[in-house]
C-alpha cells in the first residue's frame, strides 16, 4: 500500500512483530479461573456488512437491505452470524499471541446483532478464564458478547493451548 498502512489500518510502525509477541505470551501458571484476560468493543456499520458479504460470499439481502429484513419479520438489517463469531474471538487471539494456539471455538447464536443504517452497532466482548487443565496446558476461555446490553452469543467458549 502506498499510504504506509497495513491491511489492519494500523501504521506499519504500530504493527507488533512476532518476536515481540512471543515475549508477552500468557503463562498458564499465572492464570486463575475467573481472570478477565481480554476485553474489546467492535463497531459495526453497514459498510462492514457489505465488506464481509464480499469476503464471505454471503449476499443474503437481510444483511444490507432494510425492506427485505422487514419483509421477513426481522427488526432490521442483521450482522452475519459468522462475522459476529469472528470478531468475538479476536480479543482472545490477540491475548494468546498466535491464532494457532486456538484449538477449539464454539458458540450458540442467541440474538441477532441489528446494525442501524446511521448509528451502526457496537459488539462488546469480555474473555474470562472458565477452566484450566494443567495436564494438557490448556485453558477454556468463556466469552461474553453483547450488543445494546443483550447477549448475542451463548455458551461462547474458546479452548487455547498455553503449553
Amino acid at each position: 500500500m502506498t499510504d504506509g498502512k497495513q491491511a489492519s489500518g494500523k501504521q506499519a510502525s504500530e504493527q507488533q512483530e512476532p518476536a515481540q509477541q512471543a515475549s508477552v505470551l500468557p503463562s498458564f501458571d499465572t492464570l486463575a479461573v475467573g481472570d478477565v484476560v481480554a476485553e474489546a468493543t467492535f463497531p459495526l456499520s453497514r459498510d462492514s456488512l457489505v465488506r464481509y458479504a464480499g469476503a464471505s460470499g454471503d449476499f443474503n439481502p437481510i444483511h444490507y437491505r432494510d425492506d427485505v429484513a422487514a419483509s421477513v419479520g426481522l427488526p432490521g438489517v442483521l450482522a452475519h452470524g459468522m462475522l459476529t463469531m469472528g470478531i468475538a474471538v479476536q480479543p482472545v487471539v490477540e491475548w494468546v499471541g498466535d491464532p494457532a494456539r486456538v484449538i477449539d471455538y464454539q458458540v450458540r447464536f442467541t440474538r441477532p446483532v441489528v446494525v442501524d443504517a446511521k448509528s451502526g452497532a457496537q459488539v462488546a466482548v469480555t474473555a474470562k478464564v472458565g477452566q484450566l487443565d494443567a495436564d494438557t496446558g490448556t485453558a477454556r476461555i468463556d466469552l461474553t458478547a453483547t450488543c445494546d446490553g443483550a447477549t448475542v452469543l451463548g455458551k461462547a467458549q474458546v479452548r487455547v493451548t498455553l503449553a
